[in-house]
């Protein structure tokens, strides 16, 4: 049973070693050949870049918020408040002494490859754009059923975009004022939560 499990824990290993070569690899004929299997495998994990090395500061500040609805039996839609996911991750990192990779990168990251796959509209244009979406939708989702009540089966995401102002002289800072506010679609999800 043990030589089992070895055995297969070194296939994985070298399995997932090839696939990470092939997807950072210059493009080949086995690459472009199994493009499709090598990205699902890839993405959003095992994502490579080179912003670990040479990061790109963000400019702006976001804060990305989620409302959810709910369809009752008899056809009626009750929609919640807006809930701020953006100051949950970053309660979460203010009170940890070691704030973790995922609380401080997981909902930023998400949004920024939603907008790189998506652009201005949202409208899917390739496979990856659909994969990014429903990675946001999932985050969006669990993080919302682990801090609300009740359910729901449809979520609305809004991204209210503000400048990083520069400090004053006297070392305060002023308010910022938003400089963009985009609402996404509504994405049905499965049911989460119950009353």
């Amino acid at each position: 049973m043990t030589g089992t499990f070895i055995v297969l824990c070194l296939a994985t290993t070298l399995i997932h070693v090839l696939v990470l070569f092939l997807h950072v690899a210059p493009a080949n004929a086995v690459s472009q050949l199994y493009s499709r299997p090598i990205n699902a495998w890839v993405y959003p994990l095992f994502e490579q870049n080179w912003r670990l090395f040479a990061p790109d500061p963000e400019s702006v500040n976001r804060q990305i918020s989620v409302r959810t609805s709910r369809t009752a039996p008899d056809g009626s839609v009750r929609v919640s408040g807006w809930f701020d996911l953006s100051a949950v991750d970053d309660s979460a990192v203010e009170h940890a002494p070691f704030p973790s990779h995922t609380a401080q990168n997981m909902l930023r990251r998400a949004w920024s490859s939603y907008l790189e796959a998506f652009g201005g509209d949202d409208e899917p244009h390739a496979e990856r754009a659909v994969m990014m979406r429903t990675y946001l939708r999932n985050i969006a989702a669990d993080r919302v059923a682990a801090h609300r009540r009740g359910s729901f089966d449809s979520l609305q995401l809004r991204v209210i975009t503000f400048p990083i102002a520069a400090p004053e002289a006297s070392g305060a800072s002023r308010p910022a004022v938003p400089i963009d506010t985009r609402y996404l679609p509504w994405w049905k999800v499965a049911p989460h939560g119950t009353d």
